[in-house]
């Protein structure tokens, strides 16, 4: 596609975003900005000169820093300027913050205040005078400590005007104080040591290069802030791409951190670019999103890195030896380097090497989305949220409040001791998961605004210490055994039982191989903890913390498809022997007028997608079997259905209604051939044949040949018209079965996604609204689909990914499309956009009447006409997307600090009850599978209407009496495809149309919510009103008498009138 097509709506696009996040340097901004930094400064005129400032003002903060000599005589700074992204006009909202530059005087300091924290505990102390002065004035809201890039030991002061602007709310001014020409570089040299207690052995002082990098950073910080200013001032493209990148870059919380990337180092890379350091990558004619491109591709593939970034074109033939050794040295001390030519000081000393490779890999993937996705990918690129929760498939939290551990040896050293235990924390678990591992990232904010930093580095630890873990393959991640070195490496092998302890073991392995080995075992659908295990082991046994202070968002949500005592997932094993055993037997029958051509099962226990795939009933077995029956035998049993296709024959009639008894003759004929081939057992009905066989109840369909002529002949909707619906049905079911199982065979982390999927829609009594087919290609969406992230490869992060598509996707003027085979021409796509087009018509007129409300196409259903043609409607849908943010809100709260109690997680499958205008309570004993509920509902509001008894006619369970009999008469209890929720249903929405929509859980709820239906007619006269009409209550009783025995307790919680 070319690439102007994909840029002009882009262009719009983007042109509308910049309106909304571009600071609108109005008169009554600037006055206010102008105003704030003024009463700034006066109040620090109000300092007294020469005052005797010493560590008392903060003496916890100075102890802990572990510096001394630290007293001065306080002096005026020796300058004021706006720096940063507002002196470049190039502030991204909705954060604007205006950085303001204090210069220190030198006067405070002695030249030796390099050493040993005496700079930072100064700088701090300095500070504290300011914010005393501060307080006081009546100009300044509050004034709040924060922190220069997440290093504790240089705090900076947040100031809040009195006045406040609707235009820019929340705007503050950071006081960043500046030391330029305060110390001699060559005593910040990276190989010199300026923190006394910090050595590599008794005798032999350590290089701190992070801590003189820190120091050097205050000293070019008005330098570097101008450079940046004189390449954009004037260039309005490079602003509004610098604009972008900050958008982008802040939708990316992995990356837009301390150890990686911010505003001002995106400033200075493009600065780079402009200029002859970077072969002026960028010039004056481009565009911003051209720059913006640009700026991604160097990230993500220039060899430059390598060699690090260095401003001013010198070639290398100009440099001396002394200046190249420094260059290396730069590149041996730190993973990115970007400086001057002389190598004073690396701006980017701060990043980690993991978070570098984690910056180029989104900006890989960025460029990826503005290839291939709609629009150049605005959506991707510059709307979609790619934080720790929906990003990393696995997310950790350490709480290290209080733990003296991490600070035993000091504060501040070299670096600081969270970033310390960081890469303590990340150099472990890359070792322990090796290659199951593509990305861990460790990230520890310290800073809240809540933060008295006079009071000392100890509270520095409040927030938990986060980690996200990306697989390499989910093959790798659920691997059960990982191979050590080989016994006969002695030193290898020492280190690897070292590391691992009590976990190594000796094994020989088939090939002969003897070598050291860890061993995880897991049931198969166990092994998602897999990498729990492994990451709690380490962190127990290496860090010495307890199992309470770790978190691993992992398994927190696999209480929602436990059937009793377990995961029934772990039957689909014997389902799919089953099934193949009926399949070829069905194949072999010759005693049929037509042999069977082709077997397909349409169940979604077939594809590894049903909440609840069905266990092997002692009693569903052949005839000759024996059942052995535990103390709770099912009186229920779930049908699979199977399709049969059978030999071409124009014997066939041509009628409908005929074609249908026809089938039933064959089905009839089929069963009673397994009957006296196999000794199989068979039941029918005028509708359905069952076989029960290996604890299964396999329900035949047959698809009549002219059905089955549309799989050779998809030319367009005309066909279907000669199809009977029960065919088109069976067509269609078919078509979904067979491509949802190729996809499950490509991902399997798909189905247990696609179950959390189904138990949510259904817990929250959307069971009516979204049928299963439509949620398996929502989730299919995702894998299909997956930019701006990789595919999901755990559930958790698949389901919240599910949340915010069905959240925040643009579901009126925009059509889903699931290619799942890649199967659609461009012809296909162009009918589904007339489709789409043709369905929306009415919108301007009527949203309420837009059909379908979601539009779901597929290479079988490019009209939506499958699954979602009826509902959900556009009130529905209304509802399941709020309730689907509420939900996403919570899920993302809980990975990243919720409490870590189970209830919080239920919550997210607590439907509230007050949303409806009446509740229906069911006798929970009598739902056919009564372990699947997973809350019994209660109400303690509303009117109680109605009360009924249970039934004694049906038991979920077989009785004690039942067991006596012999195996026959035992067989006759069994149920099939009993359902006592959709009988009531059926005859409710009978008996009342029209007078309210039902809400319930197919999945096992004991409640269903009612809504009152509002009025067609606004002119409905008083005789057409009856009297149930009239009074709910009536209407309620009503309800209650045709589920008599089912029905526990009615409660009006809305009247019609108040309601309309």
């Amino acid at each position: 596609m070319d690439s102007d097509t994909i840029m002009e709506p882009m262009d719009l696009k983007v042109r509308e975003l910049l309106k909304e996040v571009q600071l609108d340097y109005s008169s009554a901004t600037t006055k206010l900005v102008d105003d704030t930094v003024s009463a700034i400064k006066q109040a620090i005129d109000t300092i007294p000169e020469d005052l005797k400032v010493t560590a008392d003002f903060a003496p916890q903060f100075v102890r802990d820093i572990g510096a001394d000599k630290v007293e001065f005589n306080f002096k005026k700074p020796k300058l004021f300027e706006i720096g940063g992204s507002y002196s470049i006009r190039c502030v991204a909202k909705p954060d604007v913050d205006i950085d303001l530059f204090v210069r220190l005087p030198k006067e405070c300091f002695h030249e030796k205040d390099y050493l040993n924290h005496r700079y930072h505990a100064k700088r701090f102390l300095y500070l504290c005078i300011i914010k005393k002065y501060l307080n006081s004035s009546s100009f300044i809201r509050k004034v709040e400590w924060s922190t220069l890039q997440n290093e504790a030991r240089k705090p900076v002061l947040v100031v809040y005007p009195a006045m406040e602007l609707a235009e820019v709310p929340g705007l503050s001014v950071r006081i960043i104080p500046t030391a330029t020409s305060l110390f001699s570089i060559l005593k910040l040299n990276l190989k010199r040591n300026n923190v006394c207690s910090l050595k590599q052995d008794e005798s032999t002082p350590q290089a701190t290069p992070k801590y003189n990098s820190s120091i050097l950073e205050d000293m070019f910080l008005e330098d570097n802030a101008e450079f940046v200013k004189r390449t954009f001032l004037g260039w309005k493209e490079l602003g509004e791409a610098l604009i972008l990148l900050k958008v982008w870059a802040r939708q990316r919380s992995s990356i837009y951190a301390y150890d990686c990337l911010n505003g001002f180092l995106i400033s200075v890379i493009m600065s780079y670019l402009a200029t002859d350091s970077g072969r002026n990558l960028i010039n004056n004619s481009m565009k911003p999103m051209q720059i913006f491109r640009v700026t991604l591709d160097f990230i993500a593939t220039s060899k430059l890195w390598n060699t690090g970034l260095y401003f001013k074109s010198q070639s290398l033939l100009n440099i001396s030896k002394e200046e190249l050794l420094e260059r290396k040295q730069y590149l041996r001390l730190f993973p990115v380097v970007i400086s001057e030519s002389l190598a004073h000081f690396n701006l980017a000393f701060r990043i980690t090497g993991g978070g570098f490779l984690e910056l180029q890999d989104e900006a890989v993937l960025t460029l990826s989305c503005i290839g291939k996705c709609k629009d150049g990918g605005f959506e991707e690129l510059f709307m979609t949220k790619i934080d720790y929760p929906a990003k990393y498939d696995y997310c950790m939290r350490l709480n290290l409040k209080g733990n003296s551990d991490v600070y035993a040896l000091g504060f501040c050293l070299d670096e600081e001791c969270w970033r310390s235990f960081e890469q303590k924390v990340h150099f472990l678990l890359c070792q322990g998961l090796s290659d199951r591992a593509k990305f861990i990232r460790v990230s520890w904010k310290n800073a809240t605004s809540e933060c008295n930093v006079e009071n000392g580095l100890s509270i520095f630890d409040r927030e938990p210490l986060l980690i996200g873990i990306s697989v390499s393959s989910l093959e790798k991640a659920f691997r059960v055994v990982d191979v050590g070195p080989n016994a006969e490496h002695k030193d290898e092998a020492l280190k690897f039982r070292k590391f691992w302890g009590e976990k190594a073991e000796l094994r020989r392995f088939k090939d002969g191989m003897i070598a050291e080995s860890t061993v995880w075992e897991s049931k198969q659908w166990e092994r998602h903890t897999i990498i729990k295990r492994i990451t709690e082991y380490l962190l127990l046994r290496h860090l010495s913390l307890s199992e309470r202070n770790i978190v691993h968002i992992v398994d927190q949500l696999d209480f929602s498809l436990v059937n009793g005592v377990g995961d029934s997932i772990s039957f689909s094993g014997s389902l799919l022997e089953a099934f193949e055993v009926l399949s070829k037997r069905l194949h072999l029958l010759k005693d049929i007028p037509l042999k069977v051509s082709s077997v397909q099962p349409l169940d979604s226990a077939f594809r590894f997608t049903s909440v609840f795939p069905p266990e092997p009933h002692p009693l569903a077995n052949e005839k000759s079997a024996v059942p052995r029956l535990n103390k709770l035998t099912s009186t229920c049993i779930q049908p699979l259905e199977v399709m049969i296709q059978l030999e071409g024959s124009g014997n066939w009639p041509m009628d409908d209604v005929a074609i249908e008894k026809t089938k039933s003759a064959f089905l009839l004929r089929i069963g009673e051939s397994l009957q006296n081939n196999w000794g199989m057992i068979c039941t029918a009905t005028e509708e359905n044949v069952d076989v029960f066989m290996s604890g299964y109840a396999f329900r035949l369909r047959i698809l009549h040949e002219r059905g089955l002529s549309l799989l050779n002949r998809q030319n367009g909707s005309n066909q279907l018209k000669h199809i009977s619906s029960v065919d088109k049905e069976l067509f269609t079911r078919g078509q979904h079965s067979s491509m949802i199982n190729g996809l499950q065979g490509c991902y399997p982390i798909y189905g247990p996604v696609v179950r959390l999927a189904k138990r949510w829609v259904a817990s929250h009594l959307f069971s009516a609204c979204l049928v299963e087919e439509a949620v398996e290609l929502l989730v299919a969406y995702l894998f299909l689909k997956p930019l701006p992230f990789y595919v999901p490869c755990s559930r958790i992060s698949g389901f919240l990914r599910f949340l915010r598509l069905l959240s925040e996707y643009d579901w009126n003027f925009s059509a889903l499309v699931v290619d799942i085979n890649s199967d659609l021409s461009p012809s296909d796509e162009k009918e589904i956009n007339e489709n789409f087009t043709s369905s929306r018509k009415g919108y301007e007129e009527n949203a309420q009447n837009v059909n379908p409300a979601m539009f779901l196409a597929t290479a079988y259903d490019k009209a939506s006409e499958a699954w979602t043609r009826f509902s959900p409607n556009s009130s529905e849908l209304r509802r399941l997307v709020a309730y689907a943010r509420s939900s996403a809100n919570l899920l993302t709260k809980l990975i990243l600090g919720g409490q870590i109690d189970s209830y919080k997680w239920e919550c997210l499958f607590r439907t509230p009850l007050n949303n409806y205008d009446a509740v229906i309570l069911l006798h929970r004993e009598k739902m056919p599978y009564p372990q699947r509920l997973l809350f019994p509902s209660e109400m303690n509001q509303g009117k109680h209407v109605a009360q009924g008894n249970a039934s004694k006619a049906f038991h979920p369970f077989l009785l004690p009496e039942h067991m006596k009999g012999n195996s026959p008469d035992l067989k006759d209890t069994l149920l099939v495809d009993f359902d006592p929720l959709r009988c009531f249903i059926g005859d409710l929405e009978a008996k009342f149309p029209n007078a309210f929509k039902l809400w319930y859980d197919s999945l096992g709820g004991d409640a269903i919510g009612m809504m009152w239906e509002r009025s067609s007619s606004k002119k409905r006269g008083r005789s057409e009103e009856n009297e149930e009409e009239k009074d709910p209550v009536n209407v309620l009783k009503a309800v209650g008498e045709v589920g008599k025995g089912f029905v526990r307790s009615i409660y009006l919680l809305k009247s019609p009138r108040l309601r309309n």
